[in-house]
């Protein structure tokens, strides 16, 4: 077989190697010839079209052991799809191995410790599902269909990341696979330099077979806030937003996004392709309690329509899901930290907010707050924390022709804001890594050099490196 080593050459792999491989999985290989091939490579983001030599798609922890020997040993270009999300695109690689994640979906709810086990394989539906049967969430995403794992090792913003943090905040352990192809345990008390590092460092150290999270009640039924404003009133809502949100309490989170309206019958066809300004906002109490408070965000102007209701989480949770679907459209998503929303950095967003290239440009802007910010930035590998908000160019479009467009302006958006942001970023949405180490200093900041020290005893050969790499 003809492969990718990480080195960039191509080389044949003996077929003893291959046969030997084979006879330690107990899940499925994939080569080109096959026939559910390409149904299997195919990632979620549709701008990617990548095809490795052998997809390993595991059935359990064993099967990622044997991939990762079979890697290291024959020092083969690998890529690690958990959910398979990852709009980057380096969960899968062209001509070298993919270890495959997406079947091991296991889940087990345990509410003697409150808490649940969730295998890499799993999406934020699949968790939310089992979770929900109890009353209990574990804190994740906002897009159902994306997988817990690498939502989970960038940090994992969400819904209730005023009230109970991030998803790492809520990790209580993780089982990894290393490069050495050992099967780790990481949590406070077990491998502890390890545990801080999966917390935020992205698949720089191994293979994460399993999570382990802390879960809390919510739901079934929640509050949600979500009046749609004209997106050229938005220098006028912004300001009562961020006034409204730093006093909230913990109870609310909240996004602010530019957006157009799609031409789907959900929507009233008159008002089919409007700009808009959507404040989202979630209370995450009593559901009567939440509508009150949120109240005046649905009074700040004259809403073109107002979707706010009492919400079944599980619905909350898909809400997002149809307008990114897997394979239709081609996303790019990049982000940074912002200090504040004033009057100057407004006056900077709204021209290209109001007025993207492509219609369905998402503009979002996350108020950062509450528990997540109450943990130190060295207290896990993420950092960001002390920053107010998170802005985010989630560019949705069609068609590789306007994908140079898009870029740029994405690219040129976020290099305005420049002045008003103490620099780094949201490992998840950092477009295709294009900057390289520049980028992956600057997420990490002064936590870059401790997790080189981390890399090098875990991974000194680079094995995982199809990520926002950290190099050993």
């Amino acid at each position: 077989m003809k492969i990718k080593k990480n080195t960039g050459e191509e080389v044949f792999i003996e077929t003893s190697s291959i046969d030997e491989f084979k006879a330690n999985f107990g899940g499925q290989l994939f080569t080109e010839s096959d026939t559910n091939y390409n149904e299997v490579r195919q990632l979620w983001n549709g701008m990617h079209d990548k095809k490795p030599a052998l997809i390993a798609q595991c059935s359990g922890a064993a099967d990622v052991i044997a991939s990762v020997n079979f890697a290291r040993e024959n020092n083969v270009l690998t890529s690690i799809r958990g959910g398979g999300h990852n709009v980057a695109g380096s969960a899968s690689n062209d001509g070298g191995l993919m270890i495959d994640l997406s079947l091991m979906k296991g889940i087990r709810v345990d509410m003697d410790k409150k808490t649940v086990h969730a295998q890499g394989g799993a999406t934020l539906g699949d968790l939310d599902r089992e979770t929900q049967v109890f009353g209990m969430v574990a804190p994740a995403g906002v897009v159902s269909t994306t997988g817990i794992a690498g939502l989970t090792l960038g940090g994992g913003l969400g819904w209730l990341r005023k009230k109970y943090g991030l998803s790492i905040d809520n990790l209580v352990s993780v089982d990894i696979v290393t490069a050495d192809g050992k099967l780790l345990t990481a949590s406070e008390k077990q491998n502890t330099e390890l545990f801080w590092a999966v917390r935020g460092g992205g698949g720089n150290f191994g293979v994460v077979t399993s999570f382990e999270y802390k879960i809390y009640p919510v739901g079934p039924v929640v509050s949600l806030c979500a009046p749609f404003y004209p997106a050229e009133e938005a220098d006028k809502i912004l300001p009562v937003w961020k006034d409204f949100m730093e006093s909230s309490p913990d109870e609310v989170s909240s996004n602010a996004m530019f957006w157009t309206i799609p031409s789907v019958p959900d929507f009233p066809e008159e008002l089919h392709g409007r700009r808009i300004f959507n404040i989202v906002a979630v209370h995450c109490g009593p559901v009567e309690e939440g509508e009150k408070y949120l109240e005046p965000l649905r009074k700040i102007s004259t809403p073109l329509i107002d979707l706010s209701m009492p919400i079944p989480w599980l619905m909350l949770q898909k809400m997002f899901d149809p307008f990114f679907p897997k394979t239709e459209q081609l996303y790019y998503f990049k982000s940074t930290y912002l200090n504040d929303i004033d009057e100057k950095s407004i006056e900077q967003i709204m021209p290209k907010a109001v007025n993207p290239p492509q219609p369905m440009i998402l503009i979002a802007i996350w108020h950062n707050n509450g528990a997540m910010s109450r943990i130190e930035d060295d207290d896990t590998a993420f950092t960001g924390r002390q920053s107010k908000f998170l802005f985010s160019v989630d560019a949705i479009w069609n068609g590789h022709e306007n994908t140079q467009e898009v870029v740029t302006y994405a690219n040129d958006f976020l290099r305005e804001l420049r002045e008003f942001s103490p620099g780094g970023l949201y490992v998840n949405f950092a477009g295709l890594g294009e900057e390289g180490e520049d980028l992956v200093k600057s997420a990490y900041g002064k936590n870059y050099d401790r997790l080189v020290k981390i890399k090098r005893k875990y991974d000194p050969q680079n094995l995982f490196r199809m990520n926002q790499n950290i190099k050993p």
